[in-house]
């Protein structure tokens, strides 16, 4: 190890070995985002495509509520773990455990039916979830707080770059290749392959050595109810109400996609080649946006502007398939959706937890990323099947498009008063900081 740091101290003309240090860990950081996010690209179109030969895009809401319980139930599984095992104990037997699952999987769509292809979406979901929380886990737990901020844009730009590259490669691999959707499985399971190498790898050379931000006895000491915790803060409900506001949007906006999707690529082969090309084209828009965009739009006008342009845009484009629904209509909503969500809103998301007690954050972040999310895809589920096929409020009274818009406008409306709230608590905590229990200190 310290062989390898000299000679890339000596390569970058580095005199300061903790810096270095750094620099190797952020490279391998970026290089195991990046396979995560590749191989699960690869994976992505196909769980997708396959999906939509045994059902119809109408029975998707049934196959989101079905995954979003399975994703609860394993949440608190995975937490148990957490507490019992090693991190890279864990990373290592997730990785094998998918690779495995993938080539059960491929093995079972020799004959598949209904049920491999819905416990296959299913497990894609389960798979994005796992792998990348676990990965931002694991540089949460190895990056300090000033190190993070100078290289989680890097990092990050690995996933990105992940998305467009697996994407672009199974649009090839489908098109110009005896291979077909199935066989994409295959080509997943090789690269958590590699993500496996480099878990030991990383290791093997201490990289996987742990900076504990937040003390686990501090986060007992000072935990309390979820509930609890938003509905005593107006600021963190507003965050919450704001960023699930978003996520309650999504499977509409999902919906509406993939029904488009279904009827204009009815064989196989070609929705598979299809949804890839979209998912490297969204990557290479979510890439442009977080390098280019996001700097001078949060720089130039603000965080209220990074927060209002996913609501805008996305109400807009809404606004076009409504008047035209096809295919690139439908494209260009759900770019505007997930792209935007992707880059700007992420990084503007982490503006908003500034200003709030470094314990008090991470139980905020947990609840949010890990189950208000997931709780309320159901719950967006469960509202487009009552818009659509329990009720006949949508179909005789208003397209859903403008259930969307109307979302859209709701989000708005929570983020202009969220801004208000950010500036006052930004101002506070240049001179005042909040503290869990709701007092006020000098800092």
């Amino acid at each position: 190890m310290m062989q390898i740091l000299q000679t890339l101290r000596n390569a970058l003309g580095l005199k300061d070995p903790t810096k270095t240090a750094t620099i190797m860990r952020s490279v391998a950081l970026f290089v195991n985002f990046f396979l995560i996010i590749t191989a699960l690209y690869q994976i992505k179109p196909a769980s997708r495509s396959l999906v939509l030969e045994v059902i119809n895009a109408e029975q998707l809401p049934y196959v989101w509520i079905a995954s979003a319980l399975v994703l609860l139930t394993i949440i608190g599984f995975y937490h148990r773990i957490l507490r019992r095992f090693q991190r890279i104990q864990i990373v290592l037997g997730t990785a094998v455990l998918f690779m495995t699952m993938l080539l059960i999987f491929r093995l079972l769509f020799r004959d598949a039916g209904f049920l491999t292809a819905v416990a296959f979406y299913i497990f894609v979901d389960i798979l994005s979830v796992v792998m990348v929380e676990q990965f931002w886990s694991l540089a949460n737990s190895i990056y300090n707080t000033k190190d993070g901020k100078n290289w989680y844009g890097l990092v990050g730009t690995g996933g990105l770059l992940g998305g467009g590259v697996g994407s672009a490669a199974a649009a090839v691999l489908i098109k110009y290749t005896p291979l077909q959707t199935p066989d994409l499985l295959l080509v997943a399971a090789g690269i958590i392959g590699l993500i496996c190498i480099l878990t030991v790898l990383m290791g093997y050379f201490k990289i996987y050595e742990e900076h504990q931000l937040v003390q686990t006895s501090m986060l007992r000491r000072h935990g309390r109810g979820r509930w609890e915790l938003f509905a005593g803060n107006k600021y963190l409900f507003l965050i919450a109400a704001a960023l699930l506001m978003a996520q309650l949007i999504s499977p509409m906006v999902e919906f509406q996609f993939m029904k488009i999707v279904a009827s204009t690529y009815p064989e196989r082969e070609v929705r598979t080649a299809t949804l890839s090309l979209f998912f490297t084209v969204l990557s290479g828009f979510s890439i442009f946006v977080n390098l280019i965009l996001t700097p001078i739009i949060l720089r130039v006008f603000g965080i209220l502007a990074g927060l209002m342009a996913q609501p805008v845009v996305l109400a807009l484009s809404a606004y076009g398939f409504g008047l035209n629904p096809g295919f690139l209509a439908a494209a260009v909503m759900k770019i505007s959706d997930r792209g935007l969500s992707y880059s700007l809103t992420r990084a503007t998301k982490e503006l908003l937890y500034i200003p709030v007690d470094t314990i008090v954050m991470y139980q905020a972040k947990a609840w949010i990323d890990m189950l208000g999310y997931r709780s309320f895809k159901l719950i967006g589920a469960f509202f487009i099947l009552v818009l659509t096929q329990w009720t006949a409020i949508v179909p005789n009274v208003i397209p859903l498009t403008w259930v969307i818009i109307l979302g859209c406008a709701i989000w708005m409306g929570i983020l202009i008063v969220l801004n208000r709230s950010y500036q006052s608590k930004y101002l506070q905590s240049k001179g005042v900081f909040t503290t869990i229990d709701g007092a006020q200190e000098r800092t």
